[in-house]
């Protein structure tokens, strides 16, 4: 457990640091071509549009298969070495070819995701500088799980820490060169602009994926291309593969629909792709530094011991994991409720709509962290068939929960769609939990259930404390608004309020007697007593 402790707050460190360099830069962003209107939301379309494609096409394959097949690897004489060289050269052949078309077929795409005919053409020119980021997010997963699947986790976590750096200078630059202008116009943007905007955006993702290769001689690898491709069990890989793909599609058309949706709403003062994406990074906050941290350290244990035929401890850190996260997401989920739109103040003036947004991904928070465990656990058993079939019914309910949010107004479609993703994802989750129960003959389902209980009522007690502490706090400015006034204002009063949360909650765990956080004071307090006798 000691090695999972230190893998997870390696993890999470990591995580923590490129997520918040990630705010600055999507503030940056925000700040350069505004919150809402048809411009922004066309950019965000154009430059989310490769990471859709990729993940369409390899994404899933890769988290599916490739841990499994580097542990088996692992065992060869060579260490492997051979196997991942020809994996990696045949990813940069694939990933080549289809950068190669997503860029061919950019106006096409830009048409499917429901980019306004006002500003496709810009719309284009923006997917013609982001379309090269497919082959450089297919390098950096597989690079990254190389290194994974031989326990160094550090590098694919700290290197989206440069791709943020280098994205915030292009946007330093951008608003240098261009100031701050909150409205822009079609005609608004010479090449020069549309460069620095989607070309450095595109040179952070380059940076993100070549810098692994730094790290390879730490672990005793040397890349050398190598096209000889027999041998590779590729017909194994490609029948677990050929779930997982079909799972991708299903979810990632749902995802084009959805954007296409979002589209429909986009205009000024209302939440389009660009407060769908940017509620949608707050939202991932407390995923990225939690839920993966703890699930990419558990990962390639599980598929140790499902290598080994080792169940029953396959069952005891599937359930270590779910509870660990559960009580550390569920205040995380209170916390972002309540302080909702002082969070999307610190963005947009649009602090309103996003707000709103914000809440609807939020409630689906903690059924979303536990089906990502169970997804990974599934994985870990090379079992992609189930996963398929629960997806294609979570992709069926966000498909016709999209299509009824066509009816709304457009100022309730992306909060429509924000419910909508929370609703089919706990739905997900439960026949995740069902189709792994099956697959084990049982689970340890029991302290798991706990946690849930007590990480809601604890989170009942923090929420009540919170709205409480909020009203105090926009009493502070004399209007009634302290916490929404500016983006410094909004930022103090998400601090006051945390913080009263948070002690809250832990209060109400350690009444309960919660065995986690029991462990964890006590593994504070342990610390603290070497610390003074070090002394």
């Amino acid at each position: 457990m000691a090695s999972i402790g230190r893998a997870t707050t390696l993890l999470a460190s990591g995580t923590l640091v490129s997520r918040l360099l990630g705010f600055g830069r999507q503030w940056l962003l925000l700040q350069a071509i505004g919150g809402t209107g048809l411009i922004t939301d066309a950019f965000q379309t154009a430059n989310s549009a490769p990471n859709t494609i990729y993940a369409i096409i390899s994404q899933g394959v890769l988290n599916a298969v490739l841990i499994p097949q580097l542990v088996r690897a692992a065992k060869h004489r060579d260490g492997g070495q051979a196997y991942i060289n020809k994996l990696i050269t045949l990813g940069m052949v694939v990933f080549g070819v289809l950068t190669a078309i997503a860029t061919a077929l950019s106006p096409q795409l830009m048409t499917l995701f429901g980019v306004r005919p006002g500003v496709m053409d810009l719309a284009i020119a923006f997917a013609l500088w982001s379309m090269p980021q497919v082959f450089f997010y297919g390098l950096y997963s597989l690079l990254g799980e190389v290194l994974n699947a031989r326990n160094s986790f550090g590098p694919f976590t700290w290197a989206p820490v440069l791709n943020n750096i280098i994205s915030i200078i292009s946007l330093v630059l951008f608003l240098v060169m261009f100031g701050v202008q909150p409205v822009h116009t079609v005609g608004d943007w010479p090449a020069l602009k549309i460069f620095i905007l989607a070309g450095g955006s595109t040179l952070g993702i380059v940076a993100q994926a070549l810098v692994l290769f730094a790290f390879w001689r730490r672990i005793g690898l040397r890349f050398r291309f190598d096209f000889g491709w027999r041998g590779m069990e590729l017909r194994t890989v490609g029948k677990a593969a050929g779930w997982t793909f079909a799972m991708l599609v299903c979810t990632q058309l749902a995802g084009i629909f959805q954007t296409f949706v979002a589209n429909t709403a986009s205009g000024p003062h209302r939440a389009g792709p660009q407060g769908i994406a940017t509620t949608w990074l707050i939202f991932m906050l407390p995923f990225s530094i939690i839920a993966v941290s703890v699930v990419t350290a558990y990962f390639t244990r599980m598929s140790e011991h499902a290598r080994d035929g080792d169940f029953e401890s396959f069952r005891t850190d599937y359930s270590s994991a779910v509870r660990q996260i559960v009580l550390l997401i569920s205040i995380c989920a209170a916390v972002l409720i309540v302080t909702s739109f002082s969070f999307s103040r610190v963005f947009t003036t649009d602090y309103q709509p996003f707000g709103v947004v914000l809440i609807g991904f939020v409630i689906g928070l903690v059924p979303s962290v536990v089906g990502f465990v169970t997804l990974r656990a599934l994985y870990s058993l090379g079992d992609t068939r189930s996963p398929f079939i629960y997806t294609l019914i979570q992709s069926a309910i966000v498909v016709l929960g999209l299509v009824a949010c066509l009816h709304l107004e457009p100022d309730f479609r992306a909060p429509g769609i924000a419910i909508t993703v929370s609703f089919a994802g706990t739905v997900q989750t439960a026949l995740s939990m069902v189709f792994l129960r099956r697959r084990l003959h049982g689970l340890h389902l029991g302290g798991v259930f706990r946690s849930i209980v007590q990480g809601f009522l604890g989170s009942l007690v923090a929420t009540v404390l919170g709205l409480i502490a909020l009203y105090g706090v926009n009493q502070l400015g004399g209007h009634g608004g302290f916490s929404v006034a500016t983006a410094l204002s909004a930022i103090v009063s998400m601090v006051i309020v945390g913080a009263v949360m948070l002690a809250a909650y832990i209060l109400v765990l350690r009444g309960l007697r919660t065995p986690e956080l029991m462990d964890a004071l006590a593994g504070l307090r342990r610390r603290l007593a070497r610390s003074q006798r070090a002394e």
